[in-house]
């Protein structure tokens, strides 16, 4: 096996600062953080939020509806739900249409907290476009991408 190639610190130094995967990284952590921390109260995190607002839903989600939405596979769903489920914030049952199937929705309690959250990410959401200047076409830009 041939030895390892010395990689040139210029080029350490050039990635780090032209690397657009490592600033959508550091930036995705930075906002992430912000909103948890917003929520904290609440006792959500941002990626709760996020699911409970995707099961915000007229008729109940199947789990692959909701795991397209938030760009996760279903392994990762189960997971992220059953901390939801067994603080009674969300229910998850079998589809009615679909006995293989299952589908999620959101119990008294997680409307309840959904509703309070809504203000609470509304302030931050805005904060944080205040940062970014063009937020619209941050996020055109991202949606092309992702």
């Amino acid at each position: 096996m041939p030895a390892p190639a010395d990689i040139p610190f210029s080029t350490t130094l050039a990635v780090r600062d032209s690397c657009l995967c490592l600033h959508v990284q550091r930036a995705a952590r930075a906002v992430a953080r912000r909103f948890d921390e917003a929520l904290r109260p609440l006792e959500l995190t941002n990626g709760q939020f996020s699911l409970l607002m995707s099961l915000n839903n007229p008729v109940p989600p199947s789990m692959t509806t909701i795991a397209t939405v938030l760009a996760m596979d279903r392994t990762t769903l189960t997971a992220a739900l059953k901390p939801l489920e067994r603080r009674g914030l969300v229910k998850v049952t079998t589809d009615p249409a679909d006995r293989r199937s299952r589908v999620m929705t959101l119990t008294p309690a997680g409307k309840e907290r959904l509703a309070a959250a809504v203000p609470v990410w509304k302030r931050m959401h805005a904060a944080i476009e205040r940062l970014v200047g063009d937020a619209d076409r941050l996020r055109a830009d991202l949606v092309a991408v992702s």
